[in-house]
């Protein structure tokens, strides 16, 4: 399966003096998913949550080599997701993502 969305990356920046607040960088790449898993864990709430284990390949640019640390998030399917795993594969980034990111 073909992926084309974007990964967010967030950085914690000086808004003002002693003010620090979240900054989120998007950027698109294309790639491929290589896993595509869902599962349903109950929660405190009504509905189960949903929790994927999803593994997408990036073809990654010079931009995500320097802000690995920065990666948060991936638009996938419409929602962001939180990104749990980087694995470096040169020229591939492998991003595992998993609950929902909710940082947005």
């Amino acid at each position: 399966m073909r992926f084309f969305g974007t990964v967010g990356y967030v950085e914690t920046v000086e808004s003002a003096p002693g003010v620090w607040t979240e900054s989120s960088t998007e950027r698109s790449y294309s790639g491929d998913v290589l896993r595509n898993t869902r599962r349903w864990q109950p929660g405190e709430n009504l509905n189960d949550n949903v929790s994927i284990n999803n593994s997408i390949s990036i073809i990654a640019d010079p931009y995500a080599y320097q802000n690995l640390e920065k990666i948060k998030f991936v638009e996938w399917m419409g929602v962001f997701w939180k990104v749990t795993n980087i694995d470096v594969q040169r020229p591939r980034l492998i991003l595992t993502i998993g609950g929902v990111y909710n940082g947005k």
